[in-house]
């Protein structure tokens, strides 16, 4: 595995660069040799984040964990990172994909699927169409993270979400 190490408001020293590639370093076992992984360390007051890339054929694999110890985040993210790479496996198998830069000896094993995803609950609701403001104004009042709307400018299904700071987020289909 190839990596690129980063840091903002951080220096990035030899203890830690080698937390990381002892850690995330235990996933070249899923990979071949010349996969690259992206990795961002950044301190905010109290807040210790990695963010980790690995971008495989088509898709991304990437997870991001903040504690108040970099050394606490870079264990978090090397378990979410292989848990989604099994489940990722898994959808590759099923619809028989090329394996990129996955090893033979991982897209051959058979996991269990512990944490299968199951749907408990369907929804359904009319959806009247309003503007980005106003669905987060209603996304708002009902409580919610985030809110599916009619967007009365482009008359497409868009999506506003709340993010961090306060701020809104909105996802618009691209055709």
């Amino acid at each position: 595995m190839k990596f690129t190490i980063v840091g903002k408001n951080i220096d990035v020293t030899e203890g830690l660069r080698n937390a990381v590639e002892e850690k995330i370093g235990k996933l070249e076992k899923y990979f071949t040799e010349d996969t690259e992984v992206h990795v961002t360390l950044s301190v905010e007051k109290d807040r210790q984040k990695i963010e980790v890339t690995i971008p495989v054929r088509g898709n991304i694999i990437r997870s991001e964990q903040v504690s108040n110890d970099m050394y606490v985040s870079i264990d978090l993210v090397e378990e979410i990172i292989e848990r989604q790479l099994k489940k990722y496996k898994t959808k590759i198998t099923d619809r028989q994909q090329d394996g990129g830069y996955f090893k033979k000896e991982f897209l051959e094993k058979d996991f269990m699927d512990d944490e299968e995803i199951k749907i408990i609950r369907s929804k359904k609701f009319d959806i009247k169409p309003m503007y980005p403001e106003d669905a987060c104004v209603q996304m708002e009042l009902l409580g919610h993270s985030f809110y599916v709307f009619c967007n009365a400018e482009t008359d497409q299904v868009n999506v506003v979400y709340k993010r961090k700071g306060n701020t809104y987020g909105l996802i618009e289909p691209e055709i």
